[in-house]
C-alpha cells in the first residue's frame, strides 16, 4: 500500500512575483454536460529570464498545446502532471493556445465549472480556475478577458453569461447559439465567471453620478421572479450608497446577479456577473424572515462593494485576503447600519466576534488576519479574516475619523487601481493622508489572538481627579502590545454623563503600552467607567465589575452597545457563579426590575428590549471557559431561561400583545420583541393563554418572521404544540427548499435529548439532499452548533458528524471542512470526550485521499 503524502504548506515569506504575465486571454467554451470543450488562447510575456512557464491545472483532459500557431510535442516541448503544465523554452512574448475537456456534471465539489439543477455555473475563488483550464492561478496575474460561450440551441440555455459587456451573440449552422463577452478591466482568474441556463430575469437600470446608464439584470430560477424585487432594490440602494458615502461609482454598462441553489458560498463578486446562493436573493414576507431580508440586503451590498475593494484593487496573494474581505465587510456593515438599525446591527456584529471569532482565536486554528502559513486556501475563509478584519478597519476609522478615513480610501484606490495590493499598501495610504504613525497598529495584521484588558481606578476627592489604569495582556505570550482604541463613558451614580476636558470629543483613549494611567479632572464623585463604547476594539474586558456598576451602565449609558453589554455581563457572571458554586442561577433583583420596566415601556425601542433579553447561548458561554464544563453549561442556560420566563411572565405577555397585534412590514423591531417574548412564554406548557398566543402567531401567514418565530419557540421549548406545528409547516412549504431549510434547522438546533435521533431520520427526508450545500448547512451545520447535543457524553453527536464528513471528503471537501470546525476544540473538553474525539479524528486522519481542507485542520488540532 502506498503512503499518502501530506499536503504541502505555503508561506507568505516565500512570495515571489510571477515569472510570466498573462496580458489577455480569449476563452471559448463549447458546453456539454459531460464533455465541455475549452479553448484557451493567452497572450503571455516573460518577466524572469531563464524560467520555464508552469501553469496550474487539475482534473481535466488535455487535448492540445499550440505556441505561436505551432503545435507542441509532449515530453519534448512540454510536460504535464496531475497539477501542472510546464512549457519549456518559452520566448519573451508569445501566444499560447490550450484545448482541454472537462466534465461539469461530475463536479460535485462545485468548484471550477459545474452543472447542477440544469445550470452551468462557475466558482473560481480561491483556486478554482485551475479546474477549468491551465493558467497562472494566482491573484497577482491580471489579464483582460474575452469569453465566447457556445451551447445547444434547444431552449435549455437561452442565457449565456460571462464577465464584462456583451459584444455580440448569434447562432451557428450546426445547431449552437453563442454569446461573446469582453471585460475591459484586467482581473485575476478567480474573478472569472460563466453561467448558462434558463431563468426568469428581472430588469432595471441605474444612472451613476457620472451619468453612465447601467443595465441591471437579476436572474432567478423559473417561478421565483416575485421574490426578486427586494434584491434588486438592495442593489440600487448599494450603488447609490457607495457613491454618497465612498464616492465610488460602477464602471461597466451592465451588472448581473444570478441566483443558484447549488453553491458552496454565500455569493461571489465576479466582475459584472455576481453568482449568488439563492438564499441571499429570494425574499418575500410570506416565505422569508426579517433576518433573511437583512441578510439579502447585506450580501447584495457586500458583493457590489467588492467592485472597487476586491476587483479594481485585488490581493497580491491569498495571505492578503482580509485586504479585500475585511474592508468590504466593514463597508457592508456600514451600509446595513445606514439602511436599518445601527445599534442593533452593531450588537449583532459583536455577537459574531465574541461567540465565533474569539473561539477561533482560542483554538488550534488561530491565525492573524494576515496569516503567515496555509495548506488549503479554502480554509482561509474564516471569521478572523472577515469579521475581525472588519474590526481592524473599524479601529482605523475610529482612530482617524470619517473625513481622514475616507481620504485614506481614496488615496488607496488611486494608488492601487488595476493592481494587486497588500495590507501594507492599505495602512500606508491611511498614514499618508492622516499623518498619524501606525507602526504599532500594524500588529493587528500580524499577531493572532484576542487581547485582554483590565481596568482599575482611583478617585482623589481633594483635587477632584479621577484616574484609570488600563493594562493589556494577550492569550498569545509572544505578542507585543497592541495599539488599542478604547472609547469610554463616565457615568455618575445618579445617571449623569461626565465628559472631562482631558477626554477626546469622541471619548477615545489610545492604549499603546502594557499598562497606562490616564488622569481626568472635574469629578465631584467617583464615576462608573463604561469602556469599549460601540465595541471600539475586538478585545476581552477581564475585570469583574460590581453588579451595581453594571446596572448603572444598563440604565444610563448613552451608547446602546454599552447598555446591552452590561446586561450580558450580568448574565455571564450569574451563569459562571452558578457553575462554579454548583448552585441555582440567580440574577440581581435590580436587573429583573430593569427588564420588567423595559418590557412595559411603550416608548422603549422594541429591538433593544429584545436584545437585552437575549441570554448567552451554550456555545457563547463555552468561550468563557478554558476547560469547558459541558453539563454545567447545559444546566445553567436552561435555568436562566426558566428564571426569566417566570420572573417576567406578565410583562412578556403584555409586550407580546402590544407587538404581535398587527403585521406592518416596516415594524422589524416589534417583531424582534414579539418573537423574543413568545420564546420565553413557550416554556410555560400548562398555560392555555400561552398556547393560544403560539397558535395565533403561527397563523400570521403574511409574515414568515412571526410564523417561524412561533414554530421555533414551540419546538425549542418542547411545547405540546410543537409536533402539530412542524407538520403544518412542512405541509405548507414542502415545495419551497429554502423555507424547508428553516424546518430542518429548527429541529437540528433543539436542545432535546432526542435531537440527534431526529437528525438521523431527517437525513433520509425528501427535504434533505447530500449534493446541495444549503441542505447540509441547514441540517448538519446547524446540529454542529447545537452545543449540548453535539457534545453528548456517549459520543453519538461526534460520530454522526464524523460520518457526514467522511461522506463529503471527496464529494465536497469545502463543506466537509466547515462541518469539522466545531470539533477542533476537543482539547478543552473533559478527558472522556477528549478520548472519544481524538480516536475519531485519528481515524479520519488515516482516510485514504483525505482532502487537504480536512488534513490541515486535524493536524492543527493535534499540534495545539
Amino acid at each position: 500500500m502506498s503512503l499518502q503524502l501530506a499536503p504541502t504548506a505555503r508561506y507568505r515569506k516565500d512570495y515571489k512575483p510571477p515569472s510570466f504575465n498573462i496580458l489577455s486571454v480569449d476563452l471559448q467554451f463549447y458546453l456539454h454536460d459531460t464533455n465541455t470543450r475549452v479553448v484557451n488562447t493567452m497572450q503571455i510575456e516573460r518577466q524572469v529570464e531563464g524560467a520555464d512557464l508552469v501553469l496550474d491545472g487539475e482534473k481535466f483532459e488535455l487535448v492540445s498545446v499550440v505556441l505561436n500557431d505551432t503545435p507542441l510535442v509532449a515530453g519534448q516541448d512540454y510536460q504535464w502532471s496531475e497539477t501542472a503544465l510546464t512549457i519549456y523554452n518559452a520566448p519573451e512574448q508569445f501566444s499560447l493556445t490550450i484545448e482541454n475537456k472537462i466534465n461539469p456534471s461530475a463536479n460535485t465539489a462545485l468548484e471550477g465549472l459545474y452543472k447542477s439543477a440544469g445550470v452551468f455555473c462557475s466558482q473560481c475563488e480561491a483556486e478554482g480556475f485551475r479546474f477549468i483550464t491551465y493558467f497562472l492561478d494566482r491573484p497577482d496575474v491580471l489579464a483582460v478577458y474575452t469569453t465566447t460561450i457556445y451551447a445547444p440551441d434547444n431552449g435549455e440555455y437561452p442565457y449565456l453569461l460571462s464577465n464584462g459587456n456583451k459584444l455580440a451573440e448569434g447562432k451557428t449552422e450546426n445547431g449552437l447559439h453563442w454569446a461573446k463577452w469582453h471585460d475591459p478591466f484586467p482581473k485575476p482568474c478567480y474573478l472569472f465567471a460563466l453561467v448558462a441556463g434558463n431563468f426568469d430575469c428581472l430588469e432595471d437600470s441605474f444612472t451613476t453620478a457620472e451619468g453612465r446608464l447601467v443595465q441591471l439584470q437579476l436572474f432567478v430560477d423559473k417561478g421565483n421572479l416575485s421574490q426578486a424585487g427586494f434584491a434588486m432594490a438592495s442593489l440600487k440602494n448599494s450603488m447609490a450608497w457607495d457613491e454618497k458615502r465612498f464616492g465610488l461609482s460602477y464602471d461597466l454598462d451592465i451588472y448581473m446577479i444570478v441566483a443558484v441553489d447549488f453553491f458552496n458560498m454565500g455569493a461571489m463578486e465576479n466582475k459584472g456577473l455576481n453568482v449568488f446562493n439563492a438564499k441571499y436573493v429570494l425574499a418575500d414576507p410570506a416565505s422569508a424572515t426579517d433576518q433573511d431580508f437583512i441578510n439579502v440586503e447585506a450580501v447584495i451590498g457586500h458583493e457590489y462593494f467588492h467592485n472597487w475593494t476586491g476587483n479594481r484593487v485585488t490581493c497580491r496573494d491569498w495571505f492578503q485576503l482580509s485586504l479585500k474581505e475585511g474592508l468590504t465587510v466593514f463597508r457592508e456593515q456600514e451600509f446595513s447600519a445606514d439602511m436599518g438599525m445601527r445599534a442593533v446591527n452593531r450588537i449583532q456584529d459583536v455577537r459574531i466576534i465574541r461567540t465565533h471569532q474569539f473561539e477561533e482565536d482560542a483554538g488550534p486554528t488561530a491565525h492573524a488576519i494576515r496569516p503567515d502559513k496555509v495548506v488549503e486556501m479554502n480554509n482561509f475563509y474564516t471569521v478572523t479574516i472577515y469579521n475581525k478584519g472588519a474590526e481592524v478597519v473599524r479601529m482605523l476609522h475610529t482612530l482617524l475619523g470619517e473625513e481622514q478615513f475616507q481620504a485614506g480610501i481614496q488615496e488607496y484606490i488611486s494608488q492601487q487601481d488595476g493592481k494587486a495590493a497588500t495590507c501594507e499598501d492599505f495602512v500606508q495610504a491611511m498614514e499618508k493622508v492622516s499623518g498619524k504613525e501606525l507602526i504599532q497598529f500594524r500588529r493587528w495584521y500580524s499577531q493572532p489572538g484576542t487581547p485582554e484588558i483590565s481596568i482599575s481606578s482611583c478617585f482623589k476627592r481633594r483635587n477632584k481627579t479621577f484616574s484609570i489604569t488600563i493594562a493589556q495582556a494577550s492569550d498569545k505570550p509572544s505578542n507585543a502590545p497592541f495599539h488599542i482604541p478604547i472609547k469610554v463613558e463616565f457615568i455618575t451614580a445618579s445617571g449623569e454623563s461626565i465628559h472631562p476636558p482631558e477626554l477626546a470629543e469622541n471619548g477615545l483613549i489610545e492604549l499603546t503600552e502594557p499598562i497606562q494611567t490616564f488622569d481626568f479632572t472635574g469629578f465631584n464623585e467617583a464615576p462608573v467607567v463604561a469602556p469599549l463604547a460601540n465595541f471600539s476594539a475586538p478585545v476581552k474586558l477581564t475585570d469583574h465589575r460590581e453588579s451595581s456598576e453594571l446596572i448603572t451602565i444598563t440604565r444610563y449609558a448613552t451608547d446602546p452597545f454599552l447598555r446591552w453589554d452590561a446586561v450580558q455581563q450580568l448574565y455571564v457572571q450569574a451563569l459562571k457563579d452558578a457553575i462554579e458554586q454548583n448552585a441555582e442561577v440567580a440574577l440581581p433583583s435590580a436587573l429583573i426590575e430593569a427588564l420588567q420596566a423595559a418590557l412595559l415601556d411603550n416608548h422603549a425601542d422594541p429591538a433593544m428590549t429584545a436584545l437585552l433579553l437575549q441570554t448567552p447561548s451554550e456555545e457563547g458561554l463555552a468561550t468563557e471557559f478554558h476547560s469547558i464544563p459541558v453539563e454545567g453549561i447545559e444546566r445553567v442556560v436552561t435555568e436562566l431561561h426558566a428564571l426569566l420566563s417566570r420572573a417576567l411572565h406578565d410583562e412578556l405577555i403584555a409586550a407580546w400583545q402590544r407587538t404581535s397585534a398587527q403585521y406592518v412590514a416596516s415594524d422589524i423591531a416589534g417583531r424582534m420583541l414579539s418573537n423574543t417574548c413568545i420564546n420565553f412564554l413557550s416554556s410555560r406548557h400548562n398555560s392555555e393563554q400561552v398556547a393560544q398566543a403560539i397558535s395565533q402567531q403561527f397563523a400570521a401567514k403574511q409574515s414568515m418572521t412571526l410564523v417561524f418565530g412561533a414554530l421555533q419557540a414551540a419546538v425549542h421549548n418542547e411545547h405540546p404544540l410543537a409536533k402539530e406545528l412542524l407538520a403544518r409547516f412542512e405541509s405548507d412549504w414542502c415545495q419551497a427548499p429554502l423555507v424547508m431549510d428553516k424546518w430542518l434547522a429548527v429541529q437540528a438546533t433543539t436542545r432535546s435529548a432526542h435531537t440527534l435521533e431526529r437528525v438521523q431520520l431527517l437525513m433520509a427526508h425528501p427535504a434533505f439532499n447530500w449534493g446541495n450545500p444549503n441542505r447540509i448547512y441547514a441540517l448538519l451545520a446547524s446540529f454542529s452548533h447545537n452545543f449540548s447535543q453535539l457534545h453528548r457524553a456517549d459520543g453519538a453527536g461526534y460520530r454522526l458528524l464524523i460520518a457526514a464528513i467522511k461522506r463529503l471528503n471527496t464529494a465536497n471537501p469545502q463543506v466537509a471542512s466547515r462541518l469539522l470546525s466545531p470539533l477542533l476544540k476537543w482539547q478543552r473538553l473533559d478527558t472522556t470526550r477528549q478520548a472519544l474525539l481524538r480516536e475519531l479524528l485519528t481515524e479520519l486522519r488515516a482516510m485514504p485521499n483525505l482532502a487537504p481542507d480536512l488534513f490541515e485542520k486535524i493536524e492543527q488540532s493535534f499540534a495545539d
